[in-house]
């Protein structure tokens, strides 16, 4: 028997995205009788968005599949202050010029996992500095700061965890939470939004703008949270031996995103599943079972499909092609991340350091060093034992490229240019 009426909340809970819901009886009974649009912030801090921002666009994708509204709002207005919440320094402020660029670089992204047009369940994507950036200041305190109390805005999560931290918590910042909650009244007043999903760590920002949105509309809002994701081992989700991983093809390539999640552990093959990608849940609850060597089968089908959203389905199927060639076939393939050297530099010898260096395997000589005694280096599939080794045109392969190994599933193939 289902817990809830609307398929939405059913599907959502299913997934593992339900954490908290400031009314799930009134959004229940709502979404089961009427289309609700539900929003999501994203702020333009970095020319893409990565996998943790991918959690929520897969919540909206959700929301898209059980007929409900989608609106993506890209805050080039919120960026300009920086969210405080769940960091203990502020965020470094970025120029106008910045904001917008990497508001634009990420608007494609959304288009490859939502449906925008002018249907009615049909996504849309709003700039919240549409509204911000024409307020006016003592007006907007008059109207819109007199709704919020000091003692209540320092009991939020956001705030309060940097203070007792004692890490500084400037005015500027302050003021974010006064912001999201205004972003969500406005979106009520435009578009008619009637819900605000996010991480958990939003729940405090999500409260207030439904409180703010009643004192001003009168609105009856709901807030809907989801768990922060974090892999069984406790690790912080999203970063991968190069960093963070990125859903923009030029800062992550197709095949080191599909390597990252075949690389999941083994206890977080289903939870990841229900997750990032839309694998009917009894099918999931299949692949989770399997033991031992057959978990790798799961794990395939987990980078094929994360993947295929990510990048298209032709893209997925090169990186698992490369892959099995790589580790199950003669160890060399063409669509293997590349870097390319000067011929010149080739003949006359680089140094085994500072071409690991060079290809983004190691973040440094010193790296590299410490890899080469643990065994952790390769060069065309044999152990680097010597640190003061020099690569060159020697080490070509009939593939015309020289493949660089760290540990086991790192590769990248050096060509010369």
């Amino acid at each position: 028997m289902s817990a809830h009426r609307s398929a939405f909340l059913n599907d959502f809970a299913a997934r593992g995205h339900l954490h908290q819901c400031t009314d799930v009886e009134g959004l229940d009974a709502l979404m089961s009788k009427e289309r609700v649009a539900g929003y999501i912030g994203f702020d333009s801090t970095a020319p893409s968005l990565h996998i943790g921002n991918l959690t929520q666009i897969m919540r909206l994708r959700v929301l898209q599949r059980h007929g409900h509204k989608p609106i993506v709002v890209v805050g080039g207005g919120t960026t300009k202050i920086g969210d405080p919440s769940g960091k203990d320094e502020s965020r470094q402020l970025l120029t106008e010029q910045q904001i917008m660029a990497n508001s634009a670089r990420i608007r494609e992204i959304f288009t490859r996992y939502l449906k925008f047009g002018d249907g009615p369940s049909d996504a849309i994507l709003v700039d919240n500095s549409e509204w911000l950036d024409k307020l006016e200041y003592i007006p907007f305190l008059r109207d819109v700061g007199r709704h919020f109390t000091i003692n209540r805005m320092v009991t939020m999560d956001s705030v309060k965890l940097r203070l007792e931290r004692e890490q500084p918590l400037t005015f500027l910042e302050f003021n974010y939470m006064i912001l999201q909650a205004y972003d969500f009244a406005e979106l009520n007043k435009r578009y008619g939004c009637r819900l605000q999903m996010g991480g958990s760590d939003q729940w405090g920002n999500i409260v207030v703008g439904i409180d703010l949105a009643r004192r001003l509309h009168n609105a009856e809002l709901y807030g809907l949270t989801s768990p922060l994701i974090t892999t069984s081992s406790g690790a912080k989700m999203g970063k991968s031996v190069a960093g963070a991983v990125w859903l923009s093809a030029d800062m992550l390539s197709p095949y080191d995103f599909w390597q990252y999640w075949r690389n999941a552990e083994d206890a977080d093959v289903g939870r990841f599943l229900r997750i990032f990608t839309d694998l009917p849940v009894p099918e999931i609850e299949r692949l989770e079972k399997l033991q031992g060597a057959e978990i790798n089968d799961a794990k395939k089908i987990l980078a094929n499909e994360v993947t295929a959203l990510a990048h298209g389905r032709a893209e997925a199927d090169r990186a698992a092609a490369a892959a099995q060639k790589t580790f199950e076939g003669d160890g060399i393939s063409a669509d293997l991340p590349t870097v390319t050297i000067k011929r010149a530099d080739l003949a006359k010898g680089i140094g085994v350091l500072a071409l690991f260096t060079q290809a983004g395997l190691t973040a440094s000589n010193s790296e590299a060093r410490r890899q080469i005694a643990g065994g952790g280096l390769k060069v065309n599939d044999r152990p680097v034992t010597d640190e003061k080794a020099s690569v060159g045109e020697a080490d070509l392969t009939n593939a015309g490229a020289i493949k660089l190994s760290l540990g086991k599933k790192k590769h990248v193939l050096v060509r010369p240019a």
